[in-house]
Formats: structure tokens, C-alpha cells, sequence
């Protein structure tokens, strides 16, 4: 016995010692991702903007976070899908153009191809759980059918769980392919979109911290809010009427003296002139204020409704403990909508305004004052179309909070990002696939207050063409008759980021650089043949059947 305690004592402090060792060398827990996407939100319709929509939630993530205010999506809904989830410009992916269509042509079928990755197939490797809610919207049109082909589904693209809308339009109390996971499932009574895409992502985390508390999670949550058609809940709608009877006018003028004050734009940008479609707010009779400042009030009440749900969000993550571990990424896929839906409405019909009949938009009238201080809307790839305010909300890692940042980003420069967070790598192959390599970079050190020289970023959307080399910008606005390319613009972003100064005369040679160098990427990149006539679904499905045929 006496022998026996000796042995049994140092067996005990080898235990010990490895335990401890075991313990120490235990590597911490990764980050969580969660990405939170609007759908047709302008540059300056966020309250702390000046909007006068109240969004305290997204507001408190950039206080506490960090604004990006020259950072780039690709005007449209579906081809900033494709790029924010692959990391490649649209056309690389096979969605130039929009999923109603096959062109015939690589970057312009309508569907995701093989040799793309989204980030939850490329963070799944490196142990996270990933998650979906709201509008996918880059599944070719007949594909998104119960019985038809689900290669792009979310499930096959990497998601453990999804419930959402595959489609990019409809309505919010009873859209088109609600979906969970892979099954076609019924609109319940009482549903509405933005709602629900809230309750579904809280469900999703609460379960996560239930039976997965120890695994990082990426979480994509692609609110629907606030695009056409204008369906708000009628508290929210309620909120904000009579809010905007001092009109369009005083609304941009509001909001630029806001944006200037802040710093998140600079005081020599010009604001852009009132789109000359819009007539001025006093020519109108009182009745027609009142029509127009409902529109907006249920625009508002959108993307109030999406900041409440942001709100809860938050809430879970906090009350899990998981809120500082978090980078919460929020961002709007295109600038303000001018599109124009529904008749006319009389004064009589006001209290119509948000239901689910008539269905209405906010107009170009609107759009002006969100795409506030830019040119340009949702389609084009001028500022007003392709900016959009990024948050990134990281409270372990980010030390210069509620500070504006200079760097220039792009949506395919997400990807990358949430990779390097995650301290993985991008794969050269996926199910035997070759993958194509990201176009973008890691913003992964301007968190803290750096900044670098971005590459160039360029743009092509139904023949609205441009290239952005460090200050300077050429864009060009497509024409809807052949060629479908209109008159290249040169503009100086430095001094005249709002493009009221063209200076291609001025500059031939610049122009002359960036023109050869867009061309050079158009080449590249299966941006060609350029076709202009997506602008129009059914021309469009014929230039499908013509194709086929050729």
C-alpha cells in the first residue's frame, strides 16, 4: 500500500496537468455572422439620415458599429443576390441580368451556375451552422416550381434551414412560394411578410442556442421590406400619416442637410436638382398632398416594421449572451424604386393605402427623396442606384465605433470578409465542380478605422455601364433601342460624388483609360453581348426563344 500511494499520486498530477493543458488549448469559439438584407431601401432613408422614419435598432447598430458610406451594390435585386452570396460579379454566376429569363448566353441564364459557391457552402467547412429567411431570388423562374429541379434551392446551396419566398416579387399577405426548407408550404391567416421573416429568424436562433450554443452560425436574413407593392401593417402605417405633408422638396433638403451635418457625405457634393418628372410640392392641390404623403407613410411603415424585427434580433442575441461574439452586417440590395404600380388614387381612398388591395408604390416622386443626395434609381448604376448606406456591427472587434469609414466597398467584397472573419479558406472545388474564384477582397481590416485602395469596381445592368478607379467614375445610362447603350459621363467622386458635373470633354483621356479598361472587364467577365432589352419581360422572352433556336 504504501508503494501504491506514491504511483497513484503522480498518475492524479499527470491527469491534472493534461486537463489543464486540454482546457487551455481549447480555441474559441468563432464569431457569429448574421447578414441582414433591405430590399429597395435608398441611401438616406435610415432615421439617423434625417428620413424621419424611425429606425432606432439599425439606427443603434451603426452608433455602436461602423458606416461604410461609399459602398456598392449592382442597382437590382437579383443580380446583388447573386453577387452578395458568391463573391463574383453577377455575371460570373450566370444572373446578369434577372431569373425570368435565359438569355443563351453564360452570364446571362437566370440561374446560379455550378461554378459558383455561396458563403454558407464555403463557411460549412469551417463548422458553422447556416440559416435563411426572406427573398432568395436567384433560382431561374421555372425552377422554382414543388416538382421542379432544386439545384439552387437554399438547402442544396448550403443552408441547414430556410423559410422564405423564392421569388423576387408579389405581395406580403400572401406571396407566391413561401417555402421551408425544401416544401412548398401554405400562407397562414393573419400572415405578413416582414413578420414573419422576424418570427421564422428568431425561432431559428433560439433553437440554435438550444441544441447548438457551442457552433458559430451564419445567419442570412433578406427582408422583403420596403419594395413594392406598399403593404404595411396599419399601426405602422398609421405612425408616420401626415408626417411628410411638407413634401418632396423639403424632405431632400432635410435629409442632405442631415447627411452633410453627420459627415456621411461631403458638404461639397451638390444636391441633385428634383428629378424633372416630379412636379414641385406647392404646384399640387392639398387632396393630391394628402394621397402622396399616405404613399410614403406606408412606405415608412415598412421599414419601420423591419427595424422592429431587427430589434428582436438583437434581443435573442443579447439575451443569449452572443451579441459582442456577433458581426451583424445590414445593407439594402439597390437604391429607391421609381417604378410605378397601381392607378391613381383619390383623396376618398386614403384609408386604402397599405392593405393588400390597391397595390400601390411610392413612385419616382419618393424615390428621388430616398435616393437623396444622388442621381438615379433601383435599375440604373449611377450613385442613386447603386449606393447603399453597410453597417457592420462587431462590439469584440470593432474599436472605432459610431465612426464613418471612407473605404470603398462592394457586395462581392462580402464574401471574402466573412471568410477571413472565420479564419477559413475559399475552395478550389465543390462537388467536383471547379469554382471560380471570388472577384472580391476582406474588408476585414477597415473595421477598426483603416482604409486601402480598393481595385476597380465595375457595373453592368441592361446596358447601364461603369468603372470606378479610385476618385474618378464613367458611367453611361442604357437606351432602349439599339445599340441600347447611350453617351459615356466622366465624374471626379471626390468632389462630385452626386455626378452633377460631367467631365468627359474636359478629360478625353481619363475617359479614354476607363472606357478600355470596362471594355477589358465586359470581356472577361461573359458581361457580353450586351442587351438592352431586359428592360421588357416579354421582348425578353423572346429574345429567349430566338437564341434557343440560333
Amino acid at each position: 500500500m504504501n508503494s501504491f500511494k506514491p504511483s497513484l499520486l503522480v498518475v492524479l498530477i499527470v491527469i491534472s496537468l493534461f486537463s489543464c493543458n486540454q482546457t487551455q488549448q481549447k480555441p474559441e469559439k468563432k464569431p457569429n455572422i448574421i447578414l441582414i438584407m433591405a430590399d429597395d431601401m435608398g441611401f438616406s432613408d435610415l432615421g439617423f439620415m434625417g428620413s424621419g422614419i424611425e429606425t432606432p435598432n439599425i439606427d443603434r447598430l451603426a452608433g455602436n458599429g461602423l458606416l461604410y458610406n461609399q459602398f456598392y451594390n449592382t442597382g437590382r435585386c437579383c443580380p446583388t443576390r447573386a453577387s452578395l452570396l458568391t463573391g463574383q460579379y453577377a455575371h460570373n454566376t450566370g444572373l446578369g441580368w434577372m431569373t425570368v429569363s435565359n438569355l443563351g448566353e453564360p452570364g446571362y441564364t437566370g440561374d446560379m451556375n455550378k461554378q459558383s459557391i455561396t458563403i454558407a457552402q464555403a463557411l460549412k467547412p469551417a463548422g458553422y451552422s447556416t440559416y435563411m429567411t426572406g427573398k432568395l431570388h436567384i433560382i431561374y423562374d421555372d425552377f422554382m416550381k414543388p416538382d421542379g429541379p432544386k439545384h439552387n434551392w437554399p438547402l442544396q446551396r448550403g443552408f441547414d434551414k430556410y423559410y422564405g419566398h423564392l421569388s423576387g416579387g408579389g405581395g406580403y399577405f400572401n406571396p407566391a412560394t413561401l417555402t421551408y426548407n425544401n416544401e412548398r408550404v401554405e400562407v397562414p391567416e393573419d400572415f405578413y411578410l416582414t413578420t414573419a421573416v422576424t418570427d421564422s429568424t428568431v425561432s431559428f436562433l433560439e433553437q440554435h442556442f438550444k441544441t447548438q450554443k457551442d457552433d458559430p452560425f451564419f445567419f442570412y436574413v433578406a427582408y422583403y421590406a420596403p419594395h413594392r407593392p406598399l403593404h404595411a401593417l396599419q399601426k405602422d402605417v398609421e405612425k408616420y400619416r401626415g408626417k411628410f405633408m411638407d413634401g418632396w422638396d423639403a424632405e431632400r433638403k432635410k435629409r442632405h442637410k442631415t447627411l452633410v451635418e453627420k459627415g456621411i457625405i461631403d458638404a461639397n457634393w451638390k444636391l441633385t436638382d428634383r428629378e424633372t418628372k416630379v412636379p414641385g410640392w406647392d404646384e399640387l392641390e392639398e387632396d393630391e398632398k394628402k394621397v402622396w404623403d399616405a404613399l410614403m407613410a406606408a412606405y415608412a411603415g415598412q421599414i419601420d416594421c423591419m427595424d422592429q424585427g431587427i430589434g428582436e434580433i438583437i434581443s435573442v442575441l443579447e439575451k443569449n449572451g452572443e451579441l459582442d461574439n456577433t458581426l451583424i452586417v445590414f445593407l439594402s440590395d439597390n437604391g429607391g424604386c421609381a417604378e410605378r404600380q397601381g392607378k391613381k388614387l383619390s383623396v376618398d381612398e386614403i384609408h386604402l393605402i397599405g392593405n393588400n388591395e390597391p397595390a400601390q408604390s411610392y413612385r419616382i416622386n419618393w424615390a428621388n427623396v430616398s435616393n437623396t443626395p444622388f442621381r438615379e434609381y433601383k435599375h440604373y448604376v449611377h450613385e442613386g442606384g447603386i449606393s447603399t448606406p453597410l453597417i457592420m456591427h462587431w462590439p469584440e472587434k470593432i474599436t472605432s465605433k459610431g465612426e464613418i469609414t471612407k473605404q470603398v466597398g462592394h457586395v462581392i467584397d462580402l464574401l471574402p470578409t466573412f471568410l477571413d472573419v472565420a479564419q477559413t479558406k475559399y475552395p478550389e472545388t465543390l462537388n467536383g465542380n471547379k469554382i471560380n474564384p471570388p472577384n472580391g477582397i476582406s474588408l476585414l481590416s477597415s473595421l477598426n478605422g483603416n482604409t486601402f485602395k480598393h481595385a476597380p469596381l465595375f457595373f453592368e445592368h441592361e446596358t447601364n455601364r461603369a468603372v470606378i478607379s479610385g476618385q474618378w467614375k464613367l458611367v453611361s445610362k442604357g437606351t432602349k433601342k439599339a445599340p441600347y447603350t447611350g453617351d459615356w459621363e466622366l465624374y471626379n467622386l471626390k468632389v462630385d460624388r452626386t455626378e452633377t458635373n460631367n467631365l468627359l470633354h474636359s478629360n478625353p483621356e481619363k475617359a479614354k483609360e476607363l472606357k478600355i479598361l470596362w471594355g477589358n472587364w465586359a470581356t472577361e467577365n461573359h458581361v457580353y453581348p450586351l442587351d438592352g432589352r431586359g428592360w421588357n419581360e416579354k421582348i425578353a422572352a423572346d429574345v429567349t426563344k430566338l437564341r434557343t433556336n440560333n
